[in-house]
């Protein structure tokens, strides 16, 4: 059920016949000394099978809009968000962004367990391409946001999950973003932070931003997200309104398993 582009005004993100194909190694070579031995006696180097996480992916999101991934796990939720992100680059098809994307993913992605919190700040500047100036200019408001204390220049690798995500989040949060990624980050954190994250993506959203969540928590998707999209093996199964969208998933987990057809009784 997916909405035609004509729908959806002028896109923020735009995925065009989209694929993306890993490989799951069988053998896979993990030193020098193997490879030679491997070469010489005219072994595979690497043995495996290619593997779709993404295909036939199309997906338009307009400016402004708010959008739930939603699926079990495997059914490509995260590999769409990097895509988008430009962590992976598609294996065939195309994806495009307009305006600066900024991206809060699984604890800790993009930051350095040796650096300190404020040492962070500043790699997470470079990785997202601002300058120093840009930086400085936020840094008050995220270590106001993050709520860390002292603890903003211990290294990371001290801090606790909880820790991580604030720090995380108030990056995320005071560079102004135009699109934002989240990939099941909230689920971490005392209930409070949640609450305070929650009320900042409702401002955000609430200020044109586009952003778009992937997430198991039906609730916090339906409380946020104006349109679902449902993935399934690497598809979308169902693109609509998130109330629509979140009902029929939800109840394929009530729907009774289908039982083994019967063979023909035999004839006594």
């Amino acid at each position: 059920m997916s909405k035609s582009p004509e729908a959806l005004g002028s896109a923020a993100v735009l995925c065009r016949d989209v694929r993306k194909e890993f490989f799951l190694y069988q053998h896979r070579t993990t030193s020098l000394r193997e490879w030679f031995i491997r070469a010489i006696k005219r072994q595979p180097i690497h043995v495996g099978r290619a593997s779709f996480m993404l295909k036939d992916f199309n997906l338009r999101i307009a400016r402004g809009e708010v959008v739930g991934l939603i699926g079990k796990n495997g059914s490509g939720k995260s590999t769409a968000l990097r895509l988008i992100g430009g962590i992976y680059r598609p294996t065939a098809g195309t994806v495009e962004t307009h305006g600066r994307v900024t991206a809060v993913f699984e604890l800790g992605t993009g930051f350095s367990s040796d650096l300190t919190g404020a040492e962070n700040i500043a790699l997470k500047a470079v990785v997202m391409g601002l300058s120093s100036e840009q930086i400085d200019a936020q840094r008050d408001a995220i270590l106001e946001f993050a709520e860390l204390g002292d603890f903003i220049n211990t290294p990371m690798r001290f801090y606790s999950s909880g820790m991580v995500a604030r720090l995380a989040f108030a990056i995320a949060f005071c560079v102004k973003p135009d699109i934002l990624l989240l990939d099941e980050v909230l689920a971490v954190g005392d209930e409070a932070f949640k609450q305070k994250c929650i009320g900042r993506l409702k401002e955000f959203c609430a200020a044109g931003g586009t952003m778009i969540i992937a997430s198991h928590a039906a609730p916090m998707v339906r409380q946020l997200c104006t349109r679902a999209v449902w993935l399934e093996n690497g598809t979308i199964r169902m693109d609509d309104d998130v109330n629509k969208v979140l009902k029929a998933y939800i109840a394929t987990f009530n729907a009774p398993p289908q039982s083994a057809p019967q063979a023909p009784a035999k004839a006594g």
